[in-house]
């Protein structure tokens, strides 16, 4: 990414990381959609509930895989082989650990999460269940995102949609199997989803230690180097905790929609599972851009990081927006492929018609926040939206509900949030500062 055309180089990046990200939101989209049609509604709202929870227990080690994959990244631009696999084998390490401690807290605190959440007691069992069972996953699903963050950072985004294609396709099959023909239910869809994941994991994996990639993973290697580990930390931990804060935060959001009934969860939650599909491409343009932004200061191309920060950001707003216009059109069709009832089927497209037409300002400030964990200041973005998504998101809900109890009010908090967090985005972008600090 050191060189040629700025814009093919984003696009072909971007492109087979929207069609792995597609496959990605397949595994817990097809839950939802095979758990709504043969199990029910009482069934989906579980399922869906549990999104914000997952992003809970994960949410940190993705963001701590942010540090390492700039760190590898850096490396990788600056031609440092040595230090590339250093970094590299130390966040396989870290992977392993964080894997293992993930199951364990996921299994043993899955109820007590749950309730804190204000999950109706109806909807309860079939959470846990759901929930507990994709814990038992959570070691594969880290391995996966440690080696598509290693594919990422060296520039190959090609590899991880194969595994992904190979590994989401098993998991629509699982999914029919287990849930509609042998009536697992809701724990049906979890064994698919974590069936899937160490698929995907395995691959990749195999793929990284079979020597035909410009990283190879060895087992004899597989040993932390403490300070690689501290600059992973150093770069990672500012976006883990930040992941950590918005889930929890989002949980808070969650517990209101919860307080407005199963039929609320259940709208609440295609939507959401709808918004995972739609925004991949902006997700993965500011995936690009972090690789971009890392590999070029790692190589010195100043020029070319302040050309591709322009181009990359005004090319992620305006398709943001094109993505909400479409959804706000479509909306209706998209929330009632998860269910037929006109309840459920009402919350998910009042949602979407209250957010969709404001994506650009989410669109901007996901590039902005992108570019500047390339940069290596992943405290800028931390701060920003810990501030603004969590503290104030929190704060406008918590009051404007209780003024105005009509869910809503729950919705708008998405684009005011979204708006503040692009002006503060936009001063410290503008003020030239990042770049010269990260020097």
């Amino acid at each position: 990414m050191t060189e040629g055309n700025i814009l093919k180089i984003l696009i072909r990046f971007a492109f087979p990381l929207f069609l792995g990200n597609l496959f990605q939101q397949m595994y817990n989209a097809v839950d939802s959609l095979v758990v709504g049609r043969f199990c029910g509604d009482n069934a989906l709202a579980a399922v869906s509930s549990s999104g914000s929870l997952c992003f809970l227990i994960i949410g940190f080690f993705q963001g701590v895989f942010v540090g390492a994959s700039v760190l590898i990244s850096r490396h990788y631009g600056a031609r440092d082989k040595e230090k590339m696999d250093k970094a590299i084998h130390t966040t396989v390490v870290f992977a392993l650990i964080a894997g293992v401690i993930l199951s364990i807290l996921g299994v043993c605190f899955t109820p007590t999460i749950l309730r804190w959440m204000g999950t109706p007691e109806n909807v309860m069992p079939n959470s846990v269940t759901y929930f507990r069972v994709y814990c038992c996953g959570l070691l594969a699903l880290v391995l996966y995102n440690t080696a598509n963050g290693i594919f990422q950072a060296l520039g190959d985004s090609r590899h991880p949609l194969y595994y992904l294609m190979i590994a989401a396709g098993l998991n629509v099959v699982l999914d029919l199997l287990f849930v509609a023909v042998f009536k697992w239910g809701v724990a049906g869809a979890a064994f698919a989803t974590a069936i899937g994941q160490a698929v995907s994991a395995i691959l990749g994996f195999a793929h990284l230690m079979s020597g035909r990639f410009v990283a190879k993973i060895s087992f004899q290697k597989l040993r932390p180097d403490w300070s690689v580990m501290k600059q992973v930390l150093h770069l990672g931990l500012p976006s883990g905790v930040q992941n950590s804060v918005i889930a929890i935060a989002n949980l808070v959001v969650q517990s209101n929609i919860n307080a407005f009934g199963d039929n609320a969860m259940a709208g609440c939650g295609s939507y959401s599972k709808i918004e995972g599909f739609v925004f991949l491409p902006i997700t993965c343009l500011t995936l690009a851009l972090t690789t971009f932004t890392s590999q070029n200061l790692g190589a010195r191309n100043y020029d070319r990081v302040r050309n591709g920060t322009k181009l990359g950001i005004g090319l992620t707003v305006g398709l943001a927006e094109l993505i909400g216009v479409l959804f706000f059109i479509l909306a209706p069709f998209l929330v009632g492929l998860f269910s037929s009832t006109p309840e459920v089927v009402a919350y998910g497209i009042r949602q979407a018609r209250v957010e969709a037409l404001f994506y650009f300002l989410l669109g901007f400030s996901h590039a902005c926040a992108a570019v500047l964990r390339g940069a290596g200041r992943t405290i800028i973005p931390m701060g920003v939206m810990l501030a603004i998504w969590c503290v104030v998101r929190i704060t406008y809900i918590t009051i404007m509900v209780r003024l105005i109890p009509d869910i809503t009010v729950v919705f708008t908090a998405y684009p005011v949030t979204w708006c503040l967090s692009s002006i503060l985005f936009l001063l410290i972008l503008r003020r030239g500062r990042w770049m010269e600090l990260h020097l």
